[in-house]
């Protein structure tokens, strides 16, 4: 199991740059299991001025693609090593469900679990929370290799 894999580490495993990097930190990281990682939502994020002026929320899609993130870095710490630094892409979710909005000054604590690893196909089941509290839920699945 490792512990807390700072912005620096996930920069080297994701190719997602600012404003588009939507993990600070890994807290929880166990191979081919699981992984928690965080978002802290701040009121600088370019997104809050058009979603929206008066009443900033984080889109649904920008949720659901910081668990992809995270995820992602669970997908690339659990290859072999023959398959590092390989991108990994998006092929679809299901099961998205959207509970509270997230607002400036929450902390989004995204929590990945493996469900199916193939040879180039993995899916996995998320959930957001804030507080403590589901505020999305997803199931993910993404492609990874040339």
């Amino acid at each position: 199991m490792e512990n807390i894999i700072d912005v620096k580490s996930i920069l080297k495993d994701l190719p997602h740059r600012y404003p588009f990097l939507l993990v600070d930190r890994v807290v929880e990281l166990v191979i081919n299991e699981r992984i928690t990682a965080l978002k802290n939502v701040t009121v600088n994020e370019p997104f809050f001025q058009g979603h929206f002026p008066d009443t900033p929320i984080m889109p649904g899609v920008l949720i659901v693609e910081a668990m992809g993130q995270a995820g992602g870095v669970l997908v690339i710490r659990s290859l072999p090593p023959e398959n590092q630094g390989k991108l990994i892409y998006f092929m679809g979710f299901d099961k998205v469900r959207f509970r509270k909005p997230v607002v400036p000054g929450d902390q989004l604590i995204l929590e990945l679990e493996m469900l199916k690893l193939r040879s180039k196909v993995v899916k996995m089941a998320g959930v957001a929370k804030v507080d403590g509290k589901i505020v999305a839920e997803a199931q993910l699945m993404a492609a990874y290799g040339d």
